[in-house]
């Protein structure tokens, strides 16, 4: 088996100041080029290995892909090998204020920003598990799979550890067509009027199914209608519980704590900078104690 490439391996440069130079950069370290005004230090790392790293990755695009972008050419140099697809931080004057960091100076903080949204797990932070989520045909048959033969409720969770006595709530669960609500682990038949104690929280869900899981057509057929519907009205969450049991367990198309059923929308960006509404903490420490 060939070991990875250690260096990268700069033959023949010649880019403006460059006097066919060869040199090899090692792989995995923070390497610093140095030299007097108009050595050929910004040739060497930006109009050699960068535009060469640049080159080959748009290669890598389909040829109708290309025609949008353009070509680039290739850098005054005979050889380099052990390049990967490269970034560059341009060399521009920056103007600082109090919040600034050498991340957002740099500029390398939004790249870090877009690593973490698109390349990074989600743990949750009640339980520390890894989040997960699933498409509906995932859950249709990890549902057939585990619970086949098993009387279940599906369920569509609307409120989660909240207080309020939900009257409304309830009328409107009962406009819609829906029976039965599942109300802090037990399942009543919506009455007129009902209501809760305001003072204490509660965990509601909506009854949209109780079903016995099969693989057959019209089974399938039924099941998938369900989750649908559970989908629609939990905001993208199902729970289901086995008859009999007082835990549920929960499903979601976006990231959720298969546990608890807590969840995160996909994260963007956005989620991880600090100055943005939607990456900002939402508890403040004053004092030692958290406050929401």
């Amino acid at each position: 088996m060939a070991r990875p490439q250690e260096f990268i391996e700069v033959k023949g440069a010649r880019a403006h100041n460059l006097k066919n130079i060869d040199i090899d950069i090692p792989r995995e370290q923070l390497v610093v080029i140095t030299g007097l005004s108009g050595s050929g230090k910004s040739s060497l790392a930006f109009d050699t290995i960068y535009a060469e790293g640049q080159r080959r990755y748009i290669e890598t695009f389909s040829a109708y892909a290309r025609q949008f972008l353009g070509g680039l050419e290739r850098p005054d140099v005979d050889k380099i090998d052990g390049l990967s697809p490269v970034i560059a931080i341009e060399q521009k004057t920056t103007s600082k204020s109090p919040r600034s960091t050498v991340g957002t100076i740099t500029e390398i903080y939004d790249f870090l920003r877009l690593l973490f949204a698109r390349a990074s797990d989600a743990y949750s932070y009640n339980t520390g598990k890894k989040m997960v989520s699933y498409s509906d045909e995932q859950i249709r048959d990890l549902i057939i799979e585990e619970y086949k033969g098993d009387r279940i409720n599906i369920l569509a969770p609307v409120i989660n550890s909240r207080k309020g006595h939900y009257r409304e709530l309830f009328e409107s669960i009962a406009k819609q067509g829906f029976v039965k609500v599942r109300v802090d682990g037990v399942i009543l038949d919506i009455q007129k009027g009902m209501k809760l104690d305001r003072y204490k929280t509660h965990d509601i869900e909506i009854v949209i199914d109780r079903i016995v899981p099969g693989d057959n057509e019209e089974d399938i057929k039924r099941l998938d209608a369900s989750i649908n519907t559970a989908m629609y009205h939990g905001n993208d969450i199902l729970m289901l519980v086995k008859a009999g049991d007082k835990e549920g367990r929960y499903f979601s198309r976006t990231l959720m704590c298969p546990e608890t059923g807590i969840s995160y929308p996909e994260p963007e960006p956005n989620n991880f900078s600090f100055n943005s509404p939607k990456g900002a903490c939402q508890s403040v420490m004053v004092s030692g104690n958290y406050i929401k």
